[in-house]
């Protein structure tokens, strides 16, 4: 029997839902959560992300700014630029849209952002308290997979779980969540021998690599569930890493791309912008992400 498809559309309503809630009771309390973006050079698959971020956030309620700087921008004048941004006494939330045309100073510019307006989780601060097992928030696109998995009512516990990929935003935070849940994880990177041979061990296969067509049915277990969290551009078009013709005879569930972990990504930034408006503008209030899922 193929694969049932996991609508993150849907799901992402749901959440947006929940999000544009909270946002107008904040609103009535003179509080408008409000996110910035920062732009460097031109990259097509960036200017999507950002487009739909802005649309996000336009339907939530969420005040969203884009600020651009041309590709050649130094290291010193990418940092300024940020802390400028941050003098905004009404900023709740900061993101700089990756990749950098130059990724030597990509820690710099990371850690440069204020770690209480961090709502992507990459500065070494927000990072240490995730893999602590304290998040301040936890990273829009593992947090999209979590929730893709609380939708599936899946345990994680004892599961065998294997990630390909191992990159910063998805599959390093994402290894340390799903052991914080108390799962068997697996990470698997370019080194990595006989890839499908792993993969086939998983219960849940996840795929952050970005590249089409990397996994194929063969790689999978039948039953498993396979969520696809890759992008990847080829001549304009959209494409995960999971070849969904042939996955799709052998998984129980299956994320397509696009409209899968894409949309659920975006929603959970927004929730930590919320969730970083809270804490900034009524720190003697309860938060919750219990309360945002």
């Amino acid at each position: 029997m193929p694969a049932q498809r996991i609508d993150g559309k849907l799901i992402a309503q749901t959440i947006e839902k929940t999000i544009a809630t909270k946002v107008k009771r904040l609103r009535r309390r003179g509080i408008t959560p409000s996110l910035a973006v920062l732009l460097v050079g031109k990259h097509k698959a960036s200017e999507t992300y950002v487009r739909k971020k802005a649309q996000a956030a336009k339907r939530v309620g969420i005040d969203f700014t884009l600020h651009r700087l041309p590709g050649n921008t130094s290291r010193k004048k990418i940092i300024e630029t940020l802390r400028t941004i941050q003098k905004d006494p009404r900023l709740s939330g900061l993101i700089v849209q990756l990749p950098l045309p130059e990724p030597l100073y990509t820690r710099d510019v990371l850690n440069s952002i204020d770690p209480t307006v961090d709502v992507d989780c990459l500065s070494d601060e927000n990072f240490g308290k995730l893999v602590a097992g304290y998040p301040r928030v936890t990273p829009p696109t593992p947090g999209a997979i979590f929730a893709i998995l609380k939708h599936l009512q899946i345990s994680l516990r004892g599961k065998q779980v294997t990630i390909v990929g191992t990159g910063l935003l998805v599959g390093r935070p994402l290894a340390t969540m799903l052991m914080n849940a108390e799962a068997t994880v697996t990470t698997c990177n370019i080194y990595t021998k006989n890839l499908a041979d792993v993969s086939k061990k998983a219960d849940i296969l996840i795929s952050a690599v970005g590249k089409k067509g990397l996994i194929t049915g063969s790689m999978v277990k039948k039953g498993a569930i396979v969520i696809d969290a890759g992008v990847d551009f080829v001549n304009n078009d959209l494409f995960g890493d999971v070849d969904q013709k042939t996955v799709i005879q052998k998984a129980s569930f299956l994320t397509p791309t696009p409209g899968g972990v894409g949309p659920l990504t975006v929603s959970h930034l927004l929730s930590n912008v919320v969730l970083c408006a809270e804490r900034r503008f009524l720190p003697t209030a309860k938060t919750s992400r219990k309360n945002l899922y």
